[in-house]
């Protein structure tokens, strides 16, 4: 999953980057309003995560404009001010959250958990197919006895494929939804990352295998 973070203090977006991070997101960062803006209109998100106070356009202004837009994706805004009133202008605006600085990182992270679980239909945070498991928790791979915890991209990767479960995922889509289209990450990555996940597929003991369809991508399906 992708997330979205804005905000001009450096230190502050650091934290944040850190934090997400080490909850498997993978995160684009930027420092003002405009940059905000044309991200989020240009990028899928599965959350985004925006400063009030922001040079160029405020999260506000940037908000109103995202949902004049019609972009749904889930925002958080993050502000020192905990005034009631700023509070009631940033929902009135469109926003899903609220969480004023300084915040404890655990709700942070709680709290984007639930905004990305809300975007689209719900999902469980345990994902199935065939006789393997996926625990968005743990980050852990379990088939029978075995449990493998993934490494950051891995992850991404396989949960991507087991939320589309029978539909082929592109090379293009992993790029644009792990890699972010501004990385310089080259295509083959996608490969080498699908070749990992088969090999421990394939050492846990798993009835599924990653197909490649040619022309469309790769896609989850069962071996027995």
């Amino acid at each position: 999953m992708r997330i979205l973070v804005a905000d001009d203090e450096p230190e502050m977006t650091m934290v944040l980057e850190a934090l997400l991070r080490r909850e498997h997101y993978s995160v684009d960062l930027v420092y003002n309003g405009r940059d905000a803006l044309d991200y989020g209109l240009a990028e899928h998100y599965d959350c985004i995560i925006l400063d009030i106070m922001m040079p160029g356009m405020d999260g506000i202004q940037v908000l109103r404009a995202l949902r004049a837009h019609n972009i749904a994706t889930p925002v958080l805004l993050l502000t020192a001010r905990s005034q009631v009133e700023d509070r009631v202008a940033g929902l009135n605006n469109g926003a899903d959250d609220y969480l004023p600085k300084p915040f404890d990182n655990r709700e942070f992270t709680a709290r984007v958990r639930a905004l990305t679980r809300r975007s689209g239909e719900y999902t469980p945070t345990v994902l199935t197919a065939g006789n393997v498991a996926l625990d968005c928790a743990s980050f852990e791979l379990k088939c029978g006895s075995a449990c493998i915890r993934l490494g950051n991209r891995e992850f991404q990767v396989l949960e991507l494929l087991m939320r589309q479960t029978g539909r082929p995922v592109s090379t293009e889509q992993f790029m644009e939804r792990i890699w972010g289209c501004d990385s310089e990450a080259e295509i083959n990555v996608v490969w080498a990352y699908i070749s990992y996940l088969r090999r421990k597929l394939e050492a846990a003991g798993a009835n599924v295998r990653i197909a490649a369809r040619r022309g469309q991508g790769y896609l989850l399906e069962e071996t027995v």
